[in-house]
């Protein structure tokens, strides 16, 4: 199953590193934030991706062409004819796929134009800035239990981001973006989505929060699976060095891959 990561914004609230870098590779534990959700997402057999491109998207490709110099040491034998050797490699069993999809497109647009590297497959969607220890196995059997559209992960946060209100079935009945700072269910990303999905999504514009989000749960095609352990997304440069110091100090839940 492919697994597709928005990793294209410009990340304006974090801009003290974003100015150098797409906000997905800015570093956690010396590896880009991007590079993290891939593990879990690997650690659960999910091995085949699709980055959605778009502010210095030219860095993650260059990140991935040379990844394997990055993990393996590397000789430089310059007294028998400038040789390199490679030793020890090590790379992810990883597929990866790096499309530009623009430099201003919305979330939408994004996710339509790399339809084609999907075809008519449900497939993973999550942000590339944020990272959870959710099961993402389990995610995928409860998104085929119900038959609706799309499932998105819900966790409990006292935060201004997307507002849920979630129904005793776990459907979702509205979707209101950053309007409340109340401790309620808020959009976590880590969704799975039927292709259906493609049909609503109309150009480059659609945002797919407000435009689409919105729509599944008026038509009652959106359901919730509700999170209850760690999730964290990298908005600003404060949680960038929370996550850095849960990395550091061994705490970080969302490592569930053995080395």
């Amino acid at each position: 199953m492919k697994v597709v990561l928005l990793a294209g914004g410009r990340g304006t609230r974090i801009s003290e590193e974003s100015e150098y870098l797409p906000k997905p590779m800015i570093e956690i534990g010396g590896m880009p934030i991007l590079w993290h959700i891939m593990k879990e997402y690997s650690h659960y057999g999910f091995h085949d991706f699709i980055i959605c491109g778009g502010y210095k998207q030219h860095i993650i490709k260059k990140w991935f062409a040379d990844y394997c110099f990055y993990t393996s040491d590397i000789e430089f034998d310059f007294l028998h004819g400038n040789q390199m050797n490679v030793y020890n490699r090590k790379a992810e069993p990883w597929k990866v796929v790096v499309a530009d999809t623009g430099l201003n497109t919305m979330t939408g647009g994004r996710i339509k134009r790399v339809q084609k590297y999907i075809g008519e497959e449900t497939f993973m969607m999550t942000y590339a800035d944020g990272v959870c220890d959710a099961d993402l196995k389990s995610l995928l059997e409860f998104h085929r239990s119900h038959g609706r559209t799309a499932t998105l992960t819900s966790v409990i946060q006292k935060q201004a981001k997307g507002t849920l209100d979630i129904s005793y079935d776990h459907s979702v009945k509205s979707f209101r973006e950053k309007r409340t700072k109340d401790a309620v269910a808020i959009n976590a990303g880590y969704m799975v989505l039927e292709p259906e999905i493609f049909d609503d999504i109309k150009d480059d514009k659609t945002i797919f929060e407000t435009d689409v989000l919105e729509k599944l749960a008026r038509e009652g095609r959106l359901m919730s699976y509700q999170h209850n352990g760690f999730w964290q997304c990298m908005d600003t440069l404060l949680e960038k060095n929370t996550l850095e110091e849960l990395w550091e100090s061994g705490n970080a839940a969302w490592k569930q891959w053995n080395e």
